[in-house]
């Protein structure tokens, strides 16, 4: 039987949701290190193999879907507590890819007091080609022991673009011209896409920053340098996300999540969707979006005046960089201000950001997290019903 929430909403994102990463449990950061090395390690930054390892994180995760099932909500997923990162694990998993902290992208995150630290960057060592992945094997442990929608995390494929270093970055390596790196991209996606399909998938999610980067000036002008037009940039990415989906079974559910960075409540870009909204809910094939709104970064919510009567976008106007705990109150006034804009059929609620976009986690604890998860289930029961 749907659960209430399900029934309200005619498929993901539910009326409370969440992006997809939990914090990671002191025990399993404690066994990564030792059984992997130091977190700070260049070392392990994709997938691993260890057996002792593994059998901590499935206790750790049937820990975190039972919370998540305790709140009430529709949905599950692993916390991404097999990931060091949000992506790395995916991406790593195939063949010509590797990638380090050298930061050579010109891409940094910030700091409240200012300070910039340095993006990993992605290298194309080889032909990119796919292999058996950790996430789609981790999919299947979630799916199996949950009773809530499996929600599966996945990079969006426009990232190997923008953290490789754009045109320009990209034919540094193995590829000698843009087109031929995208076929590669695009066919690596879609027998992934496959693999999750065939293992039951039926919600998947793209996370991405490259589009909401194109909403920062300072981040447009990089991607001038490196060769590349953000507008015409902006238009190839929605051409290669479709590419990538072209492939999907139509009851599967595809949301695309807009990320402005959140490591360690650190972030990476600034600006409202106005440059891109338009091309984001018209021009890509999904049937939702979470988006940022925690901030004043994220601008207003004026674009979503673009979105099409047959899409739903999920709200981020809760913080997962911050313990304190959003009033009922304010969310609501939130989603009403929304609601002058696009319909109220048409939103959901979230958090901005998973929790933990890197094993270390943002600055908030467990018990916090909770509470955020069961104030959004209480807001949206009491918002649609």
């Amino acid at each position: 039987m749907p659960t209430a929430e399900q029934q309200s909403a005619p498929r993901p994102p539910f009326r409370a949701d969440h992006v997809g990463s939990l914090l990671r449990p002191e025990a399993l950061k404690h066994a990564r290190e030792t059984f992997l090395g130091a977190q700070t390690s260049d070392q392990h930054l994709g997938p691993h193999d260890n057996a002792q390892l593994r059998a901590v994180e499935d206790r750790c995760i049937r820990e975190a879907i039972a919370m998540q099932e305790r709140v009430g909500l529709s949905l599950a997923t692993d916390g991404e507590f097999r990931r060091r990162s949000w992506w790395l694990e995916l991406v790593m998993t195939w063949k010509g890819v590797s990638a380090d902290r050298t930061g050579t992208t010109e891409l940094t995150w910030r700091g409240k007091d200012g300070t910039e630290k340095p993006f990993s960057r992605l290298w194309m060592t080889g032909r990119i080609e796919w292999q058996p992945s950790a996430v789609v094997r981790a999919f299947e442990f979630l799916k199996a022991n949950t009773r809530l929608t499996p929600k599966v995390t996945i990079p969006a494929p426009i990232v190997f673009h923008m953290y490789g270093g754009g045109d320009k970055g990209v034919c540094e390596g193995y590829y000698k011209t843009p087109e031929d790196f995208w076929a590669d991209v695009v066919a690596a996606y879609r027998t992934e896409l496959d693999a999750l399909v065939n293992a039951g998938a039926t919600y998947i999610q793209f996370d991405d920053t490259s589009i909401a980067f194109l909403c920062d000036p300072r981040h447009r002008a990089t991607v001038q340098k490196w060769g590349n037009d953000p507008d015409k940039l902006l238009l190839d990415y929605a051409d290669r996300m479709n590419e990538v989906i072209a492939v999907v079974p139509s009851n599967v559910s595809l949301t695309m999540h807009q990320c402005r960075g959140n490591r360690e409540g650190h972030w990476a870009a600034e600006g409202g969707y106005d440059p891109v909204a338009d091309v984001l809910f018209n021009r890509i094939n999904v049937h939702g979006y979470f988006l940022e709104y925690d901030t004043e970064r994220a601008g207003s919510f004026a674009p979503l005046r673009f979105l099409p009567k047959n899409k739903t976008v999920a709200l981020g106007v809760m913080s997962s960089k911050s313990p304190s705990l959003e009033s009922a109150d304010f969310l609501k006034r939130r989603i009403d201000e929304a609601a002058r804009v696009v319909s109220l059929d048409q939103l959901a609620i979230s958090p901005q950001c998973g929790f933990a976009s890197s094993i270390v986690g943002n600055p908030l604890g467990q018990d916090d997290q909770e509470a955020k998860l069961a104030r959004l289930v209480e807001v949206a029961r009491e918002v649609w019903g």
